[in-house]
């Protein structure tokens, strides 16, 4: 049986950081990886409500995510749901869950968001957390 390494993506920086280190973790272990877009009518992830966005647009950004991986086997898969609910359902064969943190609450980049966490609090698997890159001041 090959192991599992799933991602999900939602065309966000955070997520394709996430989708980075998910693929360099699959060729550490030899698994195949499993990229994941979870699109809803009820919550969409981009900044405007689009009622036209459906599965043919999930599917373009799952490819454009994956464009420039290499040397790993990849599983491709769209999933009309909600977030966190697609993501765990998506993971219940899977070796490891990665995810990026997006948290926005009042200290930006020290909570996670809300898929993040409820994705670490029922996963059927170890779950990472790929954190954003912060900004570090330079010393004077």
């Amino acid at each position: 049986m090959t192991a599992v390494v799933v991602v999900g993506v939602d065309g966000s920086a955070h997520a394709q950081r996430a989708l980075t280190w998910a693929a360099e973790e699959a060729k550490l272990r030899g698994a195949r990886l499993r990229v994941v877009h979870v699109w809803s009518y009820l919550a969409q992830t981009g900044e405007s409500f689009d009622p036209t966005y459906g599965e043919d647009d999930a599917r373009r950004l799952l490819q454009e995510a994956v464009a420039g991986l290499s040397d790993v086997d990849i599983e491709v898969k769209a999933v009309c749901d909600l977030p966190a609910r697609g993501l765990l359902d998506s993971a219940q064969d899977a070796d490891l869950l990665v995810v990026g943190a997006r948290g926005m609450g009042g200290f930006v980049g020290l909570l996670l968001g809300s898929v993040s966490q409820q994705v670490a609090h029922h996963a059927p698997c170890p779950v990472a957390i790929v954190p954003q890159r912060s900004e570090v001041p330079e010393a004077q």
